[in-house]
């Protein structure tokens, strides 16, 4: 939203005297063609010369021909020539800053020195301006010391300054192209000079590579052979180290020192031996425990016994004998007796078996622990002598480590070198660039394009000139009658003023014999309600006037902006015939206000719900929507200081969506006119509501024009809640002094305007 408050509010008598004699400063939309056609002599004559002065132009300077040659910036090297270690690594994408770069380096010096020689410039009058020789001006400046003779110059360093000039370098868009373009007056020229430029480029980027391949080259050279004898030297010293020191190694992938090796041989030894006679002890355990609950033949050496297997067998058949026989022989009896015997000899002799073979099993383990102290006893030998041998070891480590690190330095020299001396050679490494297009002789010229330079500078005058026509009506002084789009006042001085016309509303608020009124109002909100005044008197033949609604009004004081009225009409005016009214209250009150004589003032009159707009025609909701601008909306009365603005073309909705923008548009308006008459119309439902509380905390004062009663429901609730919104004063406004509440018939009243 665009919000004018460029009106400033100053004293309104020293503000009348100063804008009495004031020209028009505006200039409307709609007489800005009519200002054109009048002054367009002035117009055509400038555009006819310009033109003319651009076609005599675009005819004399002669033409220039640009030569154009595109270069593809990317890396050309082949996949083969480079290193594994190359290979690998992902190549630096060329971005745009090496791109700008480049195109620096192709308007180089020393590239430019080449072409001019090459395209053999020197000499010639487009390049060379001492060719023609030296002009009076010239000569007359180096007399004087200000200009410098052309001649003491080297022969290339004069043409370097046309050369740049005629020579554009640019990157084509986003793109790794760059485009080579050079001027001049013969086409052959420009286009060898774009060829030859890119060539010169290709040429000095491969000529850089192979400077630097042969300078790696030539310093690697110089530095093998020193490294390899320090290689030499490192290795001999750690060879006669290992020598001194006994770390002779036994080979092997490991290559630890014999030392070191034979502890951890000692040391798998000494583990296994601990192992086995570990589990020779829990063997002569479990056939102890196997003897002492007398299951020895399940012991497995002694069930593996060839020998314990047969007794074994004898004393199962003795005892499936024994049980036989005991089924018809006692205990006592002889055989029984011999069968018996014989299955304990058996047991006695498996039992045997068995305690020998604990016997043999606790000899290995006997064995197999004074092993385990051997090689304990030489562990702990051997382990001091590697303690010992650990500081030698360390310092030929660091000898190991720094032959091996010369050594890794010096293969290094080596391969990069090969391949330095690989590429130390006239195009075996190309440059990172190539033409993809050449330049061709051009047909046409570039300079000068004759139809846009025409068309272009015969706009240019026409708008130039059109411009000075309108410049020149604003800063003139017309000093003739006002314009249809000048302030209200101007207009109204100068037009001639009309009869006003006045409505009978002599009532401006509820008066003191209202008690019913002013008991409902006072539940819901301090009621203020001034002492009424005296009806006016009726002349013969004519109504009542608005002198006592305007002065009821003028009554409240006035801050830095003007005063603000709402205007509620709860029906159309009538007239005492009956017929309605062509203005209602707010309208006539505006137009009252515009007309006095005695205080002139500058009255805005605003619908807030009247009907919408045309599209064309914008008004106060197309301002709060933010699709409109104060001069836009803002509608001057022919003849009258009165301006209107129209409820607009969007929905009253915004006022109640937009409640910001419509306070500050009710401030705006207030700040740049006297009065401000904001009309609301009643409606059924609650949009009437909603948007007098909206408004009516705005307003100075909110007057409620109905010839209800007192008591009348509607018009308790809209005087309470114009009370509750905060309106500086709440007045009603009849035509016709209010019945009683007791001459009232049952039938509910509608609010109503009707004619006195």
């Amino acid at each position: 939203m665009r919000i004018d408050r460029s009106t400033p509010r100053a004293d309104p008598e020293a503000d009348r005297d100063a804008r009495a004699g004031a020209p028009a400063e505006a200039l409307a939309l709609s007489q800005v063609s009519g200002v054109l056609r009048r002054s367009w002599h002035w117009i055509a004559l400038p555009t006819l010369v310009a033109a003319a002065g651009a076609v005599a132009f675009v005819q004399i300077v002669p033409p220039r021909y640009t030569g154009e040659a595109k270069l593809l910036l990317e890396s050309r090297e082949a996949g083969f020539a480079r290193t594994a270690q190359e290979r690998a690594e992902q190549p630096q994408p060329i971005d745009e800053q090496a791109v700008a770069s480049q195109a620096q380096v192709v308007m180089s010096r020393d590239l430019a020195r080449e072409a001019i020689r090459r395209l053999k410039l020197v000499g010639n009058p487009e390049f060379d301006p001492t060719v023609e020789g030296l002009g009076p001006v010239q000569r007359a400046l180096m007399l004087v010391g200000v200009a410098q003779n052309p001649l003491e110059r080297p022969a290339e360093d004069r043409v370097l300054d046309a050369y740049f000039d005629r020579l554009l370098v640019f990157p084509a868009g986003k793109s790794r192209i760059l485009s080579v373009e050079f001027r001049s007056k013969d086409p052959a020229l420009a286009a060898q000079g774009a060829n030859t430029i890119a060539e010169l480029y290709i040429a000095s980027l491969e000529a850089a590579k192979v400077d630097t391949a042969r300078y790696a080259s030539t310093w690697l050279g110089g530095n093998i052979e020193a490294l390899r004898s320090r290689v030499a030297e490192a290795e001999a010293k750690v060879e006669a180290f290992r020598a001194r020191n006994g770390l002779v190694a036994a080979g092997g992938a490991a290559g630890q020192p014999l030392s070191a090796q034979q502890l951890a041989e000692l040391s798998s030894q000494l583990s296994h031996a601990r192992t086995l006679k570990a589990d020779l002890d829990g063997r002569v355990k479990l056939i102890k425990e196997m003897i002492k609950d007398g299951r020895a033949f399940e012991i497995p050496d002694v069930a593996n016994n060839d020998l314990i297997r047969r007794v074994v067998e004898s004393r199962i058949t003795l005892r499936a004998q024994l049980a036989l026989e005991s089924r018809t022989l006692l205990p006592a009896h002889p055989r029984i007796k011999e069968l018996t015997a014989q299955v304990a000899d058996l047991d006695a002799q498996i039992k045997a078996a068995a305690e020998r073979i604990g016997r043999t099993l606790e000899n290995d383990a006997k064995i197999a622990g004074a092993r385990v102290e051997s090689l304990q006893a030489t562990v702990d030998g051997q382990r001091d002598v590697v303690v010992k041998g650990n500081s030698s070891e360390v310092q030929l480590r660091a000898l190991e480590r720094e032959a091996k690190a010369q050594r890794e330095q010096l293969e290094s020299y080596l391969s990069r070198y090969r391949e330095a001396a690989a590429r130390d050679a006239e195009s075996a490494s190309p440059a990172d660039a190539r033409i993809v297009s050449r330049a061709v002789v051009p047909e046409l010229p570039s300079f000068p394009k004759k139809l846009p330079i025409i068309g272009l500078v015969t706009l240019m005058a026409f708008l130039l000139s059109a411009g000075a026509v309108i410049a020149r009506r604003l800063l003139a002084n017309p000093g003739g009658a006002p314009r249809a789009d000048a302030p209200a006042f101007e207009a109204a001085e100068a037009a001639p003023q009309p009869q006003p016309v006045r409505f009978s509303f002599p009532e401006a608020t509820p008066p003191a014999s209202w008690p019913k009124l002013a008991e409902v109002a006072s539940e819901r909100a301090p009621v203020r309600t001034p002492a009424a005044p005296q009806p006016p008197q009726a002349e013969p033949g004519s109504p009542f006037d608005l002198g006592i609604l305007v002065g009821r009004l003028s009554e409240r004081p006035r801050g830095e902006g003007g005063r603000t009225v709402l205007v509620l009409e709860t029906a159309p005016a009538k007239r005492g015939t009956g017929r309605p009214s062509a203005k209602g209250l707010a309208e006539t009150l505006a137009d009252t206000l515009a007309e006095q004589r005695a205080v002139p003032a500058q009255v805005l009159a605003v619908d807030l719900d009247g009907p919408a707009s045309d599209p064309d025609d914008p008004g106060l909701t197309d301002l709060v929507a933010g699709d409109a601008a104060f001069l836009d909306v803002i509608q001057p009365v022919p003849g009258s200081r009165l301006h209107r603005v129209a409820r607009g073309f969007v929905d009253s909705e915004v006022l109640l969506e937009e409640p910001q923008a419509l306070a500050i548009t009710l401030e705006a308006m207030s700040e740049a006119y006297d009065w401000v008459i904001c009309t609301q119309r009643l409606r059924h439902g609650s949009a009437t509501r909603a948007l007098l509380e909206a408004v009516a905390g705005r307003m100075d004062s909110v007057v409620i024009a109905s010839n209800a009663a007192a008591d009348d429901p509607d018009l308790v609730t809209l005087y309470g809640i114009a009370e509750d919104a905060g309106a500086g004063q709440v007045l009603v406004a009849q035509d016709s002094v209010a019945q009683p509440a007791a001459d009232l018939s049952d039938e509910p009243m509608p609010l109503r305007l009707s004619a006195a």
